[in-house]
């Protein structure tokens, strides 16, 4: 026992320094806002399953209705790339990110409100359906920029903590699903559904308010800086190792002094042309400018679609998502009404699926981080095709005939089959 105590105590004691660490690289204020941003996407399970058995007791929508209805709500979460593009190309008062984060967490706070307090826009599909989806488009919103604000500060001197910085926003998710999956089991059993619904708005208030917290510099001081960065790299702008060499250079050729000049003239004049180009003018029109760098992200992002490198990997991704089948729905109606499993049974369940995540990623980066990822990605293909052979054992009923009871199949099958899936879709995405 003493030695497990020791254990734990150097454990506890290194994740303490590792924070710090992060704490040090870039700042209390940031640390909060992502891990907050990534906790309460995983604790969305909390206020999610409230809305599966609002769709199935109090709706009495059947399986198809609610899988139609989950799909339209779902749906913003599959044009992802729209929001950085958006986000990149119309600065909101100069800033790209933190304008954008306010609105995303506004939409994704609003529906849950009005859903608590109206019983008419609870009980209406349509009006339902509506929220759902807005409250995605915030929640999907605010992942792409939080995505895009963790792409940024890993540049340069801080780029040996990506890894560090990404690890620690999943394991906040994590935390959040098992949150969320624990107490919102429990909560279907002693709360009204209005009133999980307005709990679960405290979390994105919070993130509200916290946006506060984090500054941004304006789009065109950052083009400025850059710009500043470049020219003091340039050849005679400070770099004592390249003077060197343009010394010894001088001493042998005096024409190729006058060439080297010239060019120097030349790249400064494209820099600030660049520069010029990337800073508003006042007398320019927003519009325009917004249409000409949406066209040039766009077709940039279509370049880059075209490279095997990108094209390959998207379209493996593109075809797993559609070959797969989403049988989510289908068996929570048949662990609900034909198994009669309650929902702190299956908020339980899906602990188990965030703790396979947890695990799955501890293990990629202490033993699988030199492993091809094709490799990493067949297994668990063959696994998810176990998986799922379990489902259709459940289905069939062939787990009675051999002694096993529904809930270790529904533990072994649908939740561990969860946390596979996510650990195919995060070292997928972490791999870019």
């Amino acid at each position: 026992m003493r030695i497990k105590d020791i254990c734990l105590f150097f454990g506890v004691r290194k994740m303490i320094e590792w924070v710090k660490q992060l704490n040090k690289a870039f700042g209390a204020s940031f640390l909060w806002l992502v891990c907050l941003i990534h906790f309460t996407q995983g604790f969305r399970s909390f206020v999610w399953t409230a809305v599966s058995y609002q769709l199935k007791d109090n709706l009495k929508l059947s399986p198809s209705a609610s899988q139609f209805v989950s799909s339209i709500a779902f749906f913003p979460w599959s044009i992802k790339p729209l929001y950085g593009i958006l986000s990149d190309c119309i600065p909101i008062k100069g800033r790209k990110r933190i304008p954008y984060l306010v609105i995303a967490t506004l939409l994704s706070l609003v529906p849950w409100p009005m859903l608590g307090i109206d019983s008419n826009l609870r009980s209406s599909q349509w009006h339902l359906t509506v929220l759902l989806t807005v409250q995605n488009l915030g929640s999907a919103m605010a992942d792409v920029v939080v995505d895009a604000m963790i792409a940024e500060a890993v540049r340069s001197e801080r780029a040996s903590f990506a890894g560090d910085l990404q690890s620690i926003t999943w394991l906040s998710m994590a935390v959040g699903g098992i949150w969320g999956s624990l107490l919102g089991g429990h909560a279907l059993t002693n709360l009204q559904i209005d009133n999980i619904f307005l709990l679960f708005s405290v979390l994105p208030a919070i993130q509200l308010l916290s946006c506060g917290l984090v500054g941004e510099n304006s789009a065109a001081s950052k083009v400025s800086h850059e710009s500043a960065n470049s020219s003091n790299s340039h050849p005679g702008n400070g770099n004592g190792n390249i003077l060197d060499q343009d010394n010894i250079l001088l001493k042998k050729s005096s024409a190729s002094a006058t060439r080297r000049k010239r060019s120097q003239k030349n790249s400064n004049k494209r820099a600030s042309m660049r520069t010029k180009s990337l800073i508003p003018e006042k007398g320019d029109s927003l519009i325009p400018r917004w249409f000409h760098s949406l066209k040039t992200a766009t077709y940039g992002l279509l370049r880059a679609f075209r490279q095997p490198i990108i094209l390959r990997p998207m379209a493996w991704f593109f075809l797993a998502q559609i070959t797969v089948p989403n049988l989510s729905t289908v068996m929570f109606y048949y662990q609900t009404e034909v198994l009669n499993l309650d929902g702190s049974f299956l908020g339980t369940a899906r602990v188990v699926g965030w703790l396979g995540l947890m695990l799955g990623t501890f293990t990629y980066n202490r033993y699988l981080k030199t492993m091809k990822l094709r490799k990493i990605l067949l297994w668990a293909h063959v696994g998810l095709s176990l998986l799922t052979l379990l489902d259709i054992i459940l289905v069939s009923r062939l787990n009675l005939a051999c002694g096993v009871s529904d809930k270790i199949m529904v533990v072994s099958g649908s939740a561990v089959a969860d946390a596979v899936n996510q650990f195919k879709h995060v070292h997928f995405l972490q791999s870019f």
